[in-house]
């Protein structure tokens, strides 16, 4: 018996640690740009993201190429003329949440970490609602950002086209994470 109980103490630990961190199975990112000329718009449902309760680590990446444009000449410039998503193949979000607790239910949190959006990292601070139970939590949030602070560019010709600052909208599902 004695050895035994040492046994069940590292099982039951690493159960619970498995349960400290949750990640997503279904995501959805959208941006907005609302422009004098035309508004762009496009969705990715292929992103990910892992939450460490423990930590209260933060972390989503989001692959530039699965943005789907309602215009495939859209899809095509963004990739390849503004994202450059050959060369920067991800957005990639690292940071932690602020002022929460873990308690369940839904909170208003703020994120705070790096941004990192064509080769260009930025510190910024994401607000936003989680909803938490011991079986799944959401995470939703609308920010913006500046084209400039990412060195996205946007040429004279389509000034009028593309707005300087887009409206970005995540929404990510999770369950507990499993190691296996």
């Amino acid at each position: 018996m004695k050895k035994l109980l040492p046994l069940i103490f590292i099982a039951f630990v690493g159960l619970y640690a498995n349960a400290q961190k949750f990640k997503s199975h279904e995501s959805h990112i959208r941006f907005f740009s609302d422009a004098p000329i035309e508004d762009i718009e496009a969705t990715n449902t292929e992103a990910t993201s892992i939450i460490d309760l423990e930590s209260k680590a933060f972390v989503f990446s989001v692959p530039i190429k699965s943005f789907t444009f309602e215009k495939e000449l859209m899809q095509e410039h963004f990739n390849e003329n503004y994202l450059e998503s050959e060369k920067y193949p991800k957005a990639i979000f690292k940071g932690k949440i602020k002022g929460w607790n873990a308690e369940k239910g839904e909170a208003m949190v703020v994120a705070e970490g790096e941004m990192s959006i064509h080769g260009v990292e930025n510190q910024v601070s994401i607000e936003g609602t989680l909803n938490y139970d011991e079986s799944s939590m959401t995470v939703t949030s609308v920010f913006e950002v500046a084209l400039k602070d990412y060195k996205i560019k946007i040429p004279k010709a389509l000034f009028y086209n593309i707005a300087e600052i887009v409206e970005v909208t995540i929404s990510f599902q999770y369950q507990p994470y499993a190691q296996n």
